[in-house]
């Protein structure tokens, strides 16, 4: 109940963009039931019933991922103050995250089942009546297991990985390796130095601390070591030096807006050598695969899963390798927006890129796999194979290609979400509305002007082998 309230009670923008989770889970589905349908017609080749079931795990993947995308920027369910008070703590916030999924997606299934058994001939007074009763088979009655299965695939996988992905996580509040922040009798306390057993105890401890009772010296003059310490001042940040905390720079008066910006890594992501070699493991592969395979043509998407298991481990493999490089190449490419003596613009865009690379880098490397698999796919497609699927082909490259463009433009959300408070900080110094907008554009030209040519060239060496 609470679940359904926060849903209802949420922005327009968040409701749109469960709204598409749930077109998303609704195209899922009804390609899922498609492939049940047709194998209920065509019993005596369970191969191609497979294969069709096989095609629809690229938009099953491509759904959950945009429906976790929605839900770790659902404001409704991110931790506030005040609501461990009643009950609303990080475990329960998952929990009605992974709900409020689940509720989304199984709408979509319910839609997806009501126009599949529309399309059949089940159901009446609408346009299209039995449309599809002899690729669904609609003589033959569903089996209500398998139909439940299909249909709840979606909803328990989406909302499984939200829980998964949003799950309280264990807050460190001391550095590794550091003093524990308890003191004595587990009071907590700062990092101070070693005391010895009973230092506490000794006559005329407490007074050389510091404290309220510390006694005078003769002639009314306090010891030097029972003297209050004085207060240091931290010195101005310079125009121009980058300061190791923001918020220090928001509070001086004489700070500029490239002081204001929040420190970026210097390391990249750990993920761009593993990537750049998953890549070439599997442009090895798919090369291999193609010359052991001699005199078999390969027809897109008829024969690819049955004679060519080589070629499609080839391409995982790949697509796995972008989404694990682009973290890496988006920090490299807010590092060359910051080189040759940078101005603000080029420095607040590459930093921003610089901080975001692992939550705008991931998506934007599952576009590119997705894209590079597309051009592929279509450079190798027969016409023949294609039209045997039919338009159900043009909804499921449809269905991956909408949720994996909408899933970046989410974590580009949730990214301009994570840096509201360095925003608001830039605005207060005095930055122009207009230099974040042309930011923002530089930070989009950038990785288009990166990231396209790269995935033209991955598309064309895994096409390379297989085209001769």
């Amino acid at each position: 109940m609470l679940a359904l309230r926060l849903t209802l009670g949420s922005q327009p923008a968040v409701q749109l963009r469960r709204l598409l989770v749930a077109t998303a889970s609704a195209g899922t589905g009804f390609l899922l039931l498609c492939a049940l349908g047709y194998a209920l017609s065509h019993p005596d080749d369970p191969g191609a019933s497979l294969l069709r079931l096989a095609w629809c795990v690229p938009p099953l993947a491509a759904t959950i991922h945009f429906a976790v995308a929605v839900a770790r920027t659902d404001p409704g369910t991110k931790p506030r103050p005040g609501l461990s008070a009643i009950g609303l703590g990080p475990a329960r916030l998952m929990a009605v995250s992974a709900t409020t999924t689940a509720l989304s997606c199984t709408l979509g299934s319910m839609v997806a089942l009501l126009f599949f058994l529309h399309l059949r001939g089940d159901l009446t007074g609408m346009p299209f009546d039995g449309a599809g009763e002899e690729f669904l088979a609609a003589d033959t009655p569903l089996p209500l297991p398998a139909t439940l299965t299909l249909l709840t695939a979606a909803p328990a996988i989406a909302s499984l990985t939200v829980a998964f992905t949003l799950r309280p996580k264990e807050q460190r509040t001391h550095a590794q390796g550091g003093a524990r922040p308890h003191g004595r009798f587990g009071s907590r306390s700062g990092p101070t130095t070693r005391e010895t057993f009973g230092a506490y105890g000794r006559f005329g401890a407490h007074l050389r601390r510091g404290g309220r009772g510390a006694a005078e010296a003769p002639g009314g003059h306090q010891p030097a070591d029972s003297r209050p310490p004085q207060p240091t001042q931290t010195p101005a940040p310079t125009p121009g030096k980058q300061t190791t905390d923001w918020t220090e720079a928001v509070a001086d008066p004489t700070a500029t807006p490239d002081s204001a910006l929040p420190p970026a890594p210097r390391k990249p992501p750990a993920g761009l050598p593993w990537g750049i070699a998953v890549i070439a493991a599997g442009l090895a592969a798919e090369t291999y695969a193609a010359h052991a395979t001699t005199g078999a043509a390969l027809t897109l998407p008829a024969a690819l899963p049955t004679g060519h298991a080589g070629v499609l481990l080839g391409w995982l493999l790949t697509a796995l390798g972008l989404a694990l490089a682009a973290p890496g190449l988006t920090h490299l490419c807010g590092r060359l927006l910051q080189s040759a003596r940078p101005g603000a613009l080029r420095l607040l865009a590459g930093r921003v890129l610089m901080a975001e690379a692992v939550r705008i880098g991931r998506p934007l490397g599952i576009v590119c796999a997705a894209a590079s698999g597309a051009y592929a796919v279509a450079t190798l497609s027969d016409p023949d194979a294609i039209s045997a699927f039919g338009p159900l082909t043009t909804v499921g490259v449809a269905l991956v290609t909408g949720c994996t463009v909408a899933t970046l433009l989410t974590a580009a959300v949730e990214a301009k979400q994570a840096r509201a408070d360095t925003t608001a900080a830039l605005l207060r110094l005095g930055a122009p509305t207009s230099m974040l907008r042309s930011a923002a554009a530089l930070r989009a030209g950038v990785l288009a002007a990166f990231f396209g040519p790269l995935t033209l060239i991955v598309a064309e060496l895994a096409a390379l082998p297989l085209a001769r």
